[in-house]
């Protein structure tokens, strides 16, 4: 009889078991660092917001706040427009980016005295666990349970964020 090379069954066995448990370890770690990430992207969106917000009211101070985010965004390439103005990249112009929904909304007469930007996850406890906003003031606030802000007066309620 000849001598046969190669690993036995038990052998393999062994090697899967090992590689199943080394992955149920690092998944779960997996998901929460891709989390961590996506908060932190959101809070940078929201960030640009603010920063594109005061912008466009320098810009067009007839028309004061943008509206939408939309406004403050536009399409490649690029002509400053007061309803596409060119200040936000179109991907978070278009309301969604990295697990996260923002929006943007102007108001308070005319010309808009008001903004109030929020960041909610797509999916709650998944693509991130908290919400984030922000108005006039420019400080980020932080909603803990990952829910809707109705609202500027919402936001402002809210705790500022700790960084």
């Amino acid at each position: 009889m000849r001598r046969q090379k190669g690993f036995s069954l038990i052998e393999l066995l062994i090697v899967v078991a090992i590689i199943l448990i080394i992955a149920s370890i690092a998944i779960p770690n997996l998901l929460r660092a891709r989390m961590a990430a996506n908060e932190s992207s959101a809070v940078g969106s929201i960030r640009t917001i603010n920063t594109a917000e005061i912008t466009y009211m320098s810009s067009y101070p007839g028309i004061g706040y943008a509206a939408t985010l939309s406004a403050l965004g536009g399409t490649t390439p690029c002509v400053p427009t007061s309803t596409a103005a060119c200040l936000i990249d179109s991907v978070l112009a278009g309301g969604i980016k990295s697990g996260y929904t923002f929006t943007a909304v102007g108001g308070g007469g005319s010309p808009a005295t008001q903004y109030y930007a929020t960041a909610v996850p797509v999916t709650q406890n998944q693509t991130g666990i908290r919400s984030f906003c922000s108005f006039e003031d420019a400080v980020i606030r932080v909603q803990p349970t990952g829910g809707g802000i109705a609202g500027e007066a919402a936001c402002q309620a809210l705790t500022p964020l700790n960084q």
